[in-house]
């Protein structure tokens, strides 16, 4: 399947288009990072599959040097607003961009699962394997969060051409 011909806002204040990307990328949905001084969303913890977004976000942090010396690009993609998420990037030291769907333009289009909780439409946790456009591979659902990054590291060991 295609990827949309969308643009999505970047922490660096730029569109990013994923389905003009070149090569291999990875492309990891989560529905919030955390925010201190900010209470989470009741019963955050009790719903399936919401927790453990910054573990996972982290974990990609941890595996960066690794995907970008075999020239896979990163993202990860919240409908959380930019300015959240740059704060997040900058807490957690993060190499790769995240991008906002706040509007839901990407969600929306390739009708990707949301959950709904205290009025907020949030994407449920996938993972997709692209190349140059193309969806190559789509994790879902992904549990645990922080072990993602190690199922997908070995589906590109064994299909990356």
């Amino acid at each position: 399947m295609l990827l949309p011909d969308v643009s999505l806002w970047s922490i660096n204040d730029q569109e990013i288009n994923l389905s003009r990307l070149s090569g291999w990328n990875v492309i990891f949905c989560y529905p919030m990072t955390g925010r201190p001084g900010f209470a989470i969303p009741e019963g955050w913890v009790q719903i399936p599959g919401a927790a453990g977004c910054t573990p996972q976000v982290c974990s990609y942090r941890e595996n960066y040097t690794e995907f970008n010396r075999n020239g896979i690009g990163i993202y990860g993609i919240s409908t959380q607003t930019s300015e959240t998420q740059k704060e997040a990037a900058s807490r957690l030291g993060l190499p790769y961009p995240l991008l906002s769907d706040v509007n839901h333009y990407f969600s929306s289009t390739l009708k990707l699962p949301l959950l709904e909780v205290e009025g907020l439409k949030l994407l449920k946790r996938l993972t997709l394997i692209t190349q140059s456009g193309m969806i190559k591979k789509c994790f879902y659902p992904v549990f645990p969060p922080d072990k993602n990054v190690i199922e997908v590291m070995a589906w590109l060991s064994e299909n990356q051409a």
